[in-house]
């Protein structure tokens, strides 16, 4: 499943960092180059694809998505074509915590994103593979339960009756007005 988890990673990869990207950009940043993104997701989805070899828990999520952050900040802000703006070399108070709550936020989110993820997909999986085991066994004629039908059916199908116990009667009892 190295393919699976390849694809998984490139994903969450490209997201990540273009999410990054524009709350940098949005807390003051300057926009880089398009080689810097790719290299940036690059860098991001080797490392989500190291992650990716087990589950994880929010701890490991959390931690790695604030390193990710963080050097995705330095990056972004050593690669502006231009000098970022006044202040935004930590120097300004105002500029530097808001760069710090973007990156914390965008942090928060990506790893919330890669446990949902991973848990809908792991469990999309299991069911997938139960219901696939479920028709092999009752293709193969020898597990098939051994029943013997009467040849005419007396009452009622189970269909008929699983029908019959969904309806809601609405009103008063039948005999209610006789």
């Amino acid at each position: 499943m190295p393919v699976l988890r390849l694809l998984r990673s490139t994903a969450f990869a490209v997201v990540c960092v273009t999410v990054s990207l524009g709350m940098h950009v949005f807390a003051g940043g300057a926009a880089v180059g398009l080689t810097t993104l790719a290299g940036a997701s690059a860098l991001v989805s080797a490392g989500a694809f190291v992650l990716a070899r087990r589950r994880r828990g929010m701890g490991a999520l959390l931690t790695a998505a604030f390193a990710a952050q963080y050097g995705l900040h330095h990056l972004f802000t050593a690669a502006a074509p231009q000098p970022p703006i006044p202040g935004h070399d930590h120097g300004g108070l105002a500029v530097g915590l808001t760069m710090l709550l973007a990156h914390a936020v965008t942090a928060l989110l990506s790893a919330y994103w890669l446990e949902r993820g991973e848990t809908a997909l792991a469990t999309v999986l299991h069911l997938l593979v139960a219901a696939v085991f479920t028709l092999l066994l009752w293709r193969i004629p020898a597990v098939r339960p051994v029943v013997s039908r009467p040849a005419v059916e007396t009452g009622p199908s189970f269909a008929s009756r699983l029908l019959a116990a969904a309806v809601s009667w609405r009103g008063p009892p039948v005999g209610s007005f006789v």
